[in-house]
């Protein structure tokens, strides 16, 4: 999913902070694009700029931490994009790349043969993570440990599986594909969820958001020629259903909102975010035949 973070009314006057998967600097959220400013506000946003970009992502962290998942998926769909997967032993090494607060990752662990790292940028969303496996007496197939995508930990050709649900955009999905080849054994797969273009044409008001956004969107045709190019064979892909925005996604964040609003009430910064939150769901509600969500499943055959 996609969101901007930013003041929402009338004229931007902040940076623009996307996230996809809402995590924060380093391998979790990133792209801050500045917004023009009018004469007037240049002159006297400076400060603002420097303090709402602080507490933007301070916030942003807890916002995101309360929910079960940071961005659209189900457990459905985890379970349909990993029957393509046909490479795991009980030996088998999986990572699990942005993976939050680890609810596709606890979906991996009941249902994959092998053992999982997950790597997250966030403290608070790996502590949350490890003890979610506690929880579920997984401690001993899933450990989460700190680090940025950019800078992966990973020994080469260490893994059988690559995982990122909604996460590879940070780095943005060619680079993503590239780079993480290299930590995947032959005949290892890579499987990640990216943003998408379901048409090849759309309305000017969702083309300009994600030109802001994500410029690196598209198709599904032109996704598996990056795929392809960066050295995979394309295996598979679908589309995220719109369940898992309106059923996964959205719903979980409306009690989440209420709270939120009402522990940092009176605060401009606060109420903006929430507003936008609101204002990417009205996107998705009124553009999602043009956009959304898609898998891709590639394995390394060489």
């Amino acid at each position: 999913m996609c969101i901007v973070h930013a003041g929402f009314s009338g004229t931007l006057t902040i940076f623009v902070i996307f996230s996809f998967r809402f995590r924060l600097p380093g391998h979790s959220m990133r792209a801050a694009m500045k917004i023009d400013l009018s004469k007037q506000q240049k002159n006297t946003m400076s400060d603002k700029i420097k303090t709402i970009y602080d507490f933007d992502f301070r916030l942003i962290r807890e916002y995101f931490s309360s929910v079960e998942r940071q961005g659209p998926g189900s457990p459905e769909v985890t379970l349909q994009a990993l029957g393509f997967v046909d490479n795991l032993t009980e030996n088998a090494r999986i990572t699990d790349i942005g993976c939050g607060t680890g609810g596709q990752t606890m979906e991996l662990a009941q249902n994959a043969m092998g053992t999982i790292t997950a790597i997250d940028i966030s403290p608070e969303y790996i502590e949350k993570l490890n003890e979610k496996a506690k929880q579920l007496n997984l401690q001993d197939k899933v450990k989460g440990i700190v680090g940025s995508m950019e800078n992966l930990p990973f020994g080469q050709e260490e893994f059988d599986l690559i995982w990122s649900e909604g996460a590879i955009y940070h780095i943005g999905f060619e680079r993503g594909l590239k780079e993480w080849r290299k930590f995947l054994k032959k005949g290892g797969y890579i499987a990640v969820s990216e943003n998408t273009w379901f048409t090849d044409e759309r309305p000017e008001e969702i083309q300009e958001f994600w030109q802001k956004a994500y410029p690196e969107i598209d198709t599904i045709s032109n996704k598996l020629a990056q795929m392809q190019k960066a050295g995979y064979m394309p295996v598979a892909s679908f589309v995220l259903p719109e369940n898992c925005w309106t059923e996964h996604y959205f719903p979980p964040f409306d009690a989440v909102q209420k709270t939120f609003l009402k522990k940092y009430a009176g605060n401009q910064a606060a109420e903006n975010f929430i507003k936008h939150e609101q204002y990417v769901k009205e996107l998705y509600d009124k553009y999602k035949a043009y956009f959304g969500l898609a898998f891709y499943i590639g394995k390394k055959i060489e």
